[in-house]
């Protein structure tokens, strides 16, 4: 018997908050928003019907606090939560919280959670239930010399995984027993210090590694189906990068034995819900029925749900809050396929700079509109140093993959940003590799193929594309008074903006021509900001360049951020090198050096102090 739900609170932020808002209103369902001091102005709080403040900007303080979610949910009279992905989504303990509250969880059981969280004995669960699992070790007894000598027992590469592990964290390859015992310490001290929980398991390391998941949706009535396959192989760290459905070199002898291997696992723990269960393949050569071994399942919606939806042209969403309102799902049978779909994720991240983090203000943000751009922030919004960074969900579909592709290459061409930095030229640049563009690509691409992907140089290749953004056009009104007549050639005009701090000579000519598709141009009042194939580049006017350039005689913030450690004081004589000062953003950590020998004159900062990218954060006496 369904129940209908008339109000969903949505335990989360960002883009799957404004997802799942999207959703309920097709539905008619209301939708209550929750917000830390970070998000009061967020684009999901403005989006919902309602929203409840429920406290300060870091997620361990709002976010992650079972009780005040639930009190929010009492509070407004929602009879359902929805927990997105990330922060709660995944705990036994708040499913339980809920259904103590009477308040429907659109998710699966806690039950179900317990039985999958834990690598370990979800793999002896799948084991028992016949779904196929890597050679490895997963005994109870944790001593070094067991482990290391399961290690040398299966044979190197092996992979040490924290039982308790998720998101890339608590995993370390190694590839000779001489590396075991330093490998080891280090993967348990990351598990203890982000799982509580420093237990390990061992795997044989599989040497042309593909991830390929299956979307598996279980009801109350006792169904499970899959809703086809999606290959996440392309990542960085463990952490995914694009996605695609269906699998490139997908057969169907494969995917029908892949995908009764995931109903097979859904079913062994009794399922309800979206659900993905993941497998490593071996992609050494054509995917074969007897290469796949599961990884672990993930009791939750997924962040590249949406190239199923568009494969599949079901609302995964819709079919998340159905099945919680007791509806049957549709047969397996009516489940069809239909093209190719790839995402990209697109973050406020610098490539060139080791993946820093980039936050701030979005000055501008333009995305192209073509195909679905799923996101949780707008032009004149922000992107907090308390969250993931993630800006947006680039997703094309086509009749192929090839068609998919380079749709969704000119996606990311044309993005946009200022004045965060974001990985939109790296998307595109992986996006048009011959190795992706041939379905080949192993979890190790990035690594492998790093030369080819990154753009160090790349403002030596954009020069020409800035001339031709700063060349008056027909429309623009100093068209005709650039001065530089020559004989027999077009007018020319030299001049100097400032780039980065420093000058930058332009040679420009009158152009009747248009900006090309992944060139823009933006005046704003200290420049023009330029787009060039997912970069941007300020050109400064002359004025609003003059810079105060401290050279080595201070630290600046290189990212806004926290400091979280001062290590000395005003009249301290330190050295080149030394450890000044440590900063906090995204979760990362970055240490501040002393850039020569000197003593310290001022100390603008203490612990626990927010910074802006840029600032000035201690000064050095001036060598003379």
């Amino acid at each position: 018997m369904s129940k209908q739900i008339k109000k969903i609170l949505i335990a989360n932020r960002g883009e799957i908050a404004c997802r799942v808002i999207k959703t309920a209103r097709k539905m008619g369902i209301a939708t209550v928003a929750v917000y830390s001091d970070a998000d009061r102005k967020a684009l999901h709080v403005r989006q919902a019907d309602e929203a409840v403040h429920i406290g300060p900007s870091a997620a361990n303080e709002s976010y992650l606090v079972i009780d005040k979610i639930i009190s929010a949910a009492e509070e407004t009279g929602a009879d359902a939560i929805h927990p997105g992905y990330g922060f709660l989504s995944e705990n036994p303990a708040f499913v339980r919280a809920c259904e103590k509250a009477k308040l429907t969880f659109i998710g699966p059981k806690a039950e179900s959670m317990e039985a999958m969280g834990l690598k370990d004995a979800a793999k002896k669960l799948m084991d028992k239930a016949g779904v196929p699992t890597t050679p490895g070790y997963l005994g109870e007894d944790q001593n070094p010399k067991v482990l290391k000598s399961e290690a040398d027992g299966i044979g190197y590469p092996v992979l040490i995984k924290a039982v308790a592990g998720g998101g890339g964290k608590g995993m370390r390859k190694v590839d000779a027993s001489k590396d075991f015992d330093a490998l080891l310490a280090s993967c348990q001290r990351e598990a203890k210090s982000s799982f509580g929980n420093d237990e390990v398991l061992i795997e044989k390391y599989i040497l042309s590694p593909r991830h390929i998941e299956v979307q598996v949706f279980g009801d109350t009535h006792g169904n499970v189906v899959h809703m086809f396959e999606r290959d996440c192989s392309l990542q960085r760290r463990h952490q995914k990068v694009i996605e695609e459905a269906p699998a490139p070199g997908m057969t169907e002898e494969v995917r029908n034995a892949m995908t009764k291997a995931a109903v097979d696992a859904a079913k062994a723990v009794d399922y309800v819900g979206a659900g993905t269960v993941e497998f490593i393949v071996d992609g050494s050569g054509e995917l074969s029925p007897e290469g796949f071994w599961f990884m672990e399942m993930n009791t939750r919606l997924q962040v590249e749900h949406p190239v199923t939806e568009m494969i599949t042209g079901l609302d995964l969403v819709e079919w998340q809050i159905r099945v919680a309102q007791g509806e049957k799902l549709p047969k397996q049978t009516e489940i069809k396929m239909n093209g190719h779909a790839v995402e990209a994720r697109l973050y406020a991240e610098d490539p060139a700079n080791d993946f820093l983090p980039s936050v701030g203000d979005l000055t501008l943000l333009n995305m192209p509109g073509e195909n679905r751009v799923d996101t949780g922030v707008e032009q004149g919004g922000e992107v907090s140093i308390y969250y993931d960074p993630m800006i947006a969900k680039l997703i094309a579909h086509a009749d192929s993959r090839s068609n998919a592709v380079s749709l969704l290459e000119d996606m990311c061409r044309g993005t946009g940003v200022y004045p965060i930095k974001t990985n939109a030229r790296f998307l595109a640049n992986c996006l048009s590799h011959p190795t992706f563009v041939a379905g080949q690509v192993s979890t190790n691409f990035i690594t492998d193929e790093a030369d080819s992907l990154f753009y160090k140089a790349a403002l030596k290749e954009d020069m020409e594309s800035l001339s031709f953004a700063m060349a008056p056009r027909s429309t623009d009104p100093d068209f005709g008074t650039i001065n530089g007549w020559r004989l027999n050639q077009a007018p020319r005009e030299t001049f100097i903006r400032i780039l980065n701090g420093e000058d930058l000579t332009l040679r420009i000519t009158p152009t009747t021509q248009d900006l090309k598709s992944h060139v823009k141009r933006v005046t704003l009042p200290k420049g023009d900001v330029i787009f060039v194939d997912g970069l941007s580049y300020l050109l400064e006017n002359m004025a609003a360049g003059a810079v105060d350039a401290v050279g080595g005689n201070a630290l600046t913030a290189s990212m806004p951020g926290k400091i979280i450690a001062v290590n000395t004081n005003s009249g301290d004589t330190v050295s080149a090198g030394d450890p000044l000062i440590v900063m906090e953003a995204m979760k990362m950590e970055m240490t501040l050096e002393a850039p020569r020998d000197g003593i310290v004159d001022e100390v603008k900062f203490g612990v626990g102090d927010l910074v802006s990218d840029g600032e000035t954060l201690l000064t050095l006496e001036d060598e003379d």
